[in-house]
């Protein structure tokens, strides 16, 4: 079932290392004018990466869930037919 892959098996779009250049590529083109202080989009960025890797949690747990309710389902059909007949 790699359905419910932990979000550590998914690939990131991008590796920890080419975000972590591209944060200090933006800090420098932000000090060039922007009026949002870089340091706390980083600050955001990472909360929104602790965020999404909660979902990604509750997303695998929500589908190991569903695969477990379905599986007792067809065990249930199963006995209901044995006790039919």
């Amino acid at each position: 079932s790699t359905a419910n892959a932990p979000e550590d098996d998914v690939p990131n779009r991008y590796s920890r290392t080419e975000r972590t250049a591209y944060s200090r590529y933006s800090r420098d083109a932000n000090s060039s004018g922007s009026s949002v202080p870089s340091n706390a989009l980083e600050k955001r960025i990472e909360e929104l990466e602790r965020e999404l890797a909660k979902e990604r949690q509750e997303n695998a747990r929500l589908t190991k869930m569903t695969q477990d309710k379905e599986e007792l389902i067809g065990k249930l059909k199963e006995e209901i037919d044995l006790l039919n007949r």
